[in-house]
């Protein structure tokens, strides 16, 4: 006789409730589609920037640094092959080493000040009580200015030279002589007209970001120090508002670096001459040095560009030692 085989029966649950309806479990190919439409949104959404990226400053620099090594005349195809003869030509040009030397005394006056306005600012809209909002809409919007616009206002409207201009105006209030404020090279009150105008510009973006920095420091800290006898002032700031800032302030200093060394409009929109396409030869910065090599009569784009290339070596080198300096990046830097 054969025994029938009764068919096995599915577990019933503990509870002794309902069975759960079966659910297959996901398959691989659902995974995999949900994993592929993740990188095609992912690509959808920073593609472009990737694209522009890679097309407006990628491609500028390894094509500027292929010029660099070819002579390259009146055309931005290379031609012949010079290998470093550019560079020891520029590191050889006595204007291109003055322009060098000119921007790190300009670095090194306009990024501690413009470093202490925009903290001094910051700490001061900080303890605002009435009105914050507006105060910091106020010293913000020069930033939206832009920069060949200022140095229009100064130029013409501002320190123009003549009597009727504003800063010679306010010294003939006080009884003293007009000035000739960008025209002559001694005394060079040109540096009044840079730097206040590069001050207006940016004071009010590297005060935000103070801003934001003072905003994240605990209260409980300044509880704390009243309670164990500090005086508010001089010594909560040097002991508990400094340190906290300590990665603020390094970020502040490398930007402030970069964009010293890198100021154009400024300086050419003051100093030239757009009429005669010409430029004095005192407060001559870099990039402007560099823009009529290659892109005045000239047009020598492979000694531009190995100009180009060895300020880029510049600014890496001051921005290395600046972040050393101060400390950015190492562990603890962020209070």
């Amino acid at each position: 006789m054969t025994a029938a085989v009764a068919p096995a029966r599915r577990a019933e649950p503990a509870g002794g409730g309902a069975t759960p309806a079966w659910r297959p479990r996901r398959s691989l190919w659902r995974r995999l589609a949900g994993a592929q439409n993740n990188n095609i949104w992912f690509w959808v959404f920073v593609g472009p920037f990737v694209a522009g990226l890679a097309v407006f400053v990628v491609l500028p620099i390894v094509w500027s640094v292929v010029l660099s090594l070819y002579e390259a005349r009146n055309t931005v195809s290379p031609t012949e092959f010079v290998g470093l003869q550019n560079y020891r030509d520029m590191l050889a040009d006595a204007a291109f080493r003055s322009s060098l030397l000119t921007f790190v005394a300009f670095a090194a006056f306009i990024v501690p000040t413009t470093f202490a306005c925009s903290l001094s600012l910051a700490l001061l809209v900080n303890r605002a009580r009435v009105a914050r909002a507006f105060f910091r809409s106020v010293f913000f919007l020069p930033v939206a200015c832009s920069y060949v616009v200022a140095s229009l206002i100064w130029k013409v409207s501002i320190f123009n030279g003549v009597r009727f201009g504003l800063a010679n105006t306010i010294l003939a209030a006080f009884g003293f002589d007009g000035r000739q404020w960008l025209s002559r090279p001694h005394p060079p009150l040109y540096w009044v007209v840079i730097v206040s105008e590069r001050l207006w510009l940016q004071v009010g973006f590297y005060m935000l970001l103070f801003l934001a920095g003072l905003q994240r420091i605990p209260a409980v800290l300044y509880e704390a120090a009243s309670v164990d006898g500090a005086r508010p002032g001089w010594q909560t700031f040097r002991w508990i508002t400094l340190p906290q800032l300590r990665a603020t302030s390094a970020a502040v200093l490398v930007l402030l670096l970069i964009n010293a060394f890198q100021a154009f409009d400024e300086f050419y929109n003051l100093l030239a001459n757009a009429a005669l396409g010409t430029y004095p030869p005192y407060a001559r910065p870099p990039l402007v040095y560099l823009y009529y090599i290659a892109l005045g009569r000239q047009q020598d784009f492979g000694h531009g560009s190995a100009g180009a290339v060895i300020l880029t070596a510049v600014i890496a080198v001051f921005t290395l030692v600046q972040t050393r300096l101060v400390g950015f990046g190492k562990r603890g830097s962020y209070g």
